[in-house]
């Protein structure tokens, strides 16, 4: 199943911070446990992660696990 990501806006690490109150190294830690969403790459060096996957994970972080 593809989801269509074409509406869905991207956020950098700064605002998921802020969204998350979540440190960098946490954000990757648990990125790599899948238990935050994967983030997407959108440069050589940058990366983002999708809107709706923060939202989702912060309606529930204690049992978001990713796809």
């Amino acid at each position: 199943m593809t989801t269509d990501r074409s509406s869905d806006s991207l956020l950098r690490i700064a605002d998921v911070r802020r969204r998350t109150g979540l440190s960098t190294a946490t954000v990757y830690r648990r990125v790599q446990a899948k238990t935050f969403p994967p983030k997407v790459q959108i440069g050589p060096a940058a990366v983002a992660w999708y809107k709706s996957d923060i939202d989702a994970f912060v309606a529930n972080p204690l049992t978001y696990r990713a796809a």
